[in-house]
């Protein structure tokens, strides 16, 4: 049987933590919470940023969640709240959904995605690309 794109999100929002925009601003800058950012660099800088946000592309999820993985990142073994958003918030059900079956604790999704989170006044930065060697 095949699956849709809509169902494979609508059962990721069935599933997953969510936090609301107005809850997700005053977590801002808390040191238990990790804002993580998985669009990619093309919109990073049309559209800036959270502030302090990790940047995961979406492409790059499993492999740095998964502890066995070449690729794994650190901060994901950390005891934090994960805050995963994209543009819209679909990326980030998906993604979210994809981080707890990982076994990721305090993955949650920012309800609304970025689009949510500008709507309602939230704090932006610019993007700023790591420079070569640096």
């Amino acid at each position: 049987m095949t699956t849709t794109l809509k169902q494979l999100i609508a059962d990721a929002e069935a599933t997953n933590a969510k936090v609301s925009v107005a809850d997700a601003i005053g977590m801002l800058g808390r040191d238990d919470v990790v804002f993580v950012d998985i669009r990619d660099p093309r919109e990073l800088e049309r559209e800036g940023t959270i502030p302090g946000a990790f940047r995961c592309t979406r492409g790059m999820l499993e492999f740095w969640i998964d502890k066995d993985s070449p690729y794994h990142k650190p901060i994901f073994d950390e005891p934090k709240t994960f805050v995963f958003y994209c543009a819209m918030g679909w990326r980030s059900a998906l993604a979210t959904k994809t981080a707890s079956d990982l076994g990721l604790a305090g993955a949650t999704d920012l309800a609304g995605g970025l689009k949510a989170w500008r709507e309602a006044g939230g704090p932006m930065e610019a993007f700023a690309p790591r420079k070569e060697g640096g």
